[in-house]
């Protein structure tokens, strides 16, 4: 895959030369309509963060563009890939090869994720993800027609690890989730932590959407380390910090993060169990007046506030209708490149940014889950500690490994 690289950075230079000069002569919506697939996890321990939550965000945008681009409809269309890379490819396949579909969105679980991204390349489609965590998505496994636009492990890892070891939480254990995820998110961390002079003492892994936690976090417990990470999210991360309040980890004097937490977790454990957890994030309801307009409608919808996932794909969506709007075409590379081209101003991002290996670079925010007192409703669950400008957030472009980098 990589052979092409070369290849593929000039056509997506001929992209960008395409952009600045206003359009092609023959610019056109193939098809005559733009289809977007939401391929995400309806029904597991996802579905909360993700899931049919994906699906309102991305129709809440396309009803807000207008439901039109360049006088073409725009359609949405959603499947549960039940976090299995072969149900998520075959979907996938159908949705390219036969339903018109011109770009794959959201995608959780980064197993899914990566070779969803592989298969968008084959097939010279766009793929734009939200769900799915994996920073190798913008760096081993980069590809010109993938842009990460949430998070990712790095970022996850980068915000909390670096804020706690300075803080003098300096040795950690990992409870990690056994896959590509839990892997990226347990590694990137770790770098962190060695980095500014802390230590890992182990770690443990468990499996995806496990039950019992008990066994791995007695390890942790033992192992005396100041720091129990969890690298792993959604339903495992809510057992995990719900067995470790029964076990009174945090009351005998350990600290818990999990590095990847969502609003929906923190409210479906409560503000009692989840006080004083340290989160990273890149959304939060209550910001400021545009990000609560935009999460009440959501939650008018849904019936929870939005988790960064949800607010991120709203996001993707409107960049990504605005862009074809620009060129007069659904041509994937010149789309990508006049993505590439435009800045992000939303209520999700200020000045924000596409790199070339497919990072969208954006603020991330550290917060502090509020003591039960502190709390004045029922989503008001978070305060702020720190807003760290992106170009600190996420790792620097030379240092990702990513082929498009190389050849650039």
């Amino acid at each position: 895959m990589r052979s092409f690289a070369a290849t593929l950075i000039t056509g997506l230079a001929a992209g960008f030369a395409l952009a600045a000069s206003g359009g092609a002569a023959n610019a056109q919506i193939s098809d005559d309509v733009v289809k977007i697939g939401v391929l995400t996890d309806m029904s597991s321990l996802y579905a909360d963060a993700t899931g049919k939550g994906s699906l309102v965000a991305t129709q809440m945008a396309v009803a807000d563009y207008g439901g039109k681009v360049k006088g073409k409809p725009v359609e949405v269309v959603s499947a549960d890939h039940q976090n299995k890379p072969d149900v998520a490819l075959s979907i996938a396949r159908g949705w390219y090869d036969n339903e018109k579909v011109d770009a794959i969105f959201d995608v959780p679980t980064s197993s899914v994720a990566l070779p969803i991204s592989a298969l968008t390349r084959e097939k010279n489609k766009i793929h734009i993800n939200s769900g799915g965590g994996t920073s190798d998505l913008t760096g081993v496994a980069c590809s010109p027609n993938t842009v990460h636009w949430t998070y990712d492990t790095y970022s996850l890892s980068n915000v909390a690890g670096k804020a706690m070891v300075k803080r003098g939480e300096d040795t950690w254990f990992f409870v990690t989730a056994d896959y590509a995820f839990g892997m990226a998110l347990e590694r990137d961390a770790a770098n962190v932590v060695k980095e500014n002079g802390g230590k890992v003492l182990g770690d443990v892994r468990h499996p995806l959407n496990n039950s019992d936690f008990s066994s791995f976090l007695l390890q942790a417990q033992s192992s005396k380390a100041k720091v129990i990470g969890l690298a792993n999210a959604g339903g495992d991360t809510q057992n995990a910090l719900k067995q470790a309040a029964e076990f009174g980890i945090t009351q005998a004097g350990q600290k818990m993060i999990a590095l990847l937490t969502e609003i929906t977790d923190v409210h479906s454990l409560g503000i009692k169990a989840t006080q004083g957890l340290i989160v990273t994030d890149a959304f939060y309801w209550d910001t400021n007046d545009e990000t609560r307009a935009f999460s009440k409608r959501f939650n008018e919808k849904v019936g929870h506030m939005p988790t960064m996932i949800q607010a991120g794909l709203y996001s993707a969506t409107m960049h990504y209708l605005k862009a074809i709007e620009a060129i007069g075409t659904d041509d994937s590379q010149k789309v990508m490149a006049q993505m590439r081209a435009m800045p992000i101003n939303d209520f999700f991002a200020k000045n924000g940014k596409i790199r070339i290996d497919g990072r969208m670079v954006h603020d991330m925010y550290l917060f502090e889950v509020k003591k039960p007192e502190e709390s004045k409703s029922e989503w008001d669950l978070y305060k702020l500690l720190a807003t760290v400008p992106g170009d600190e957030a996420f790792r620097p472009l030379d240092k990702g490994n990513c082929p498009l980098v190389k050849t650039n």
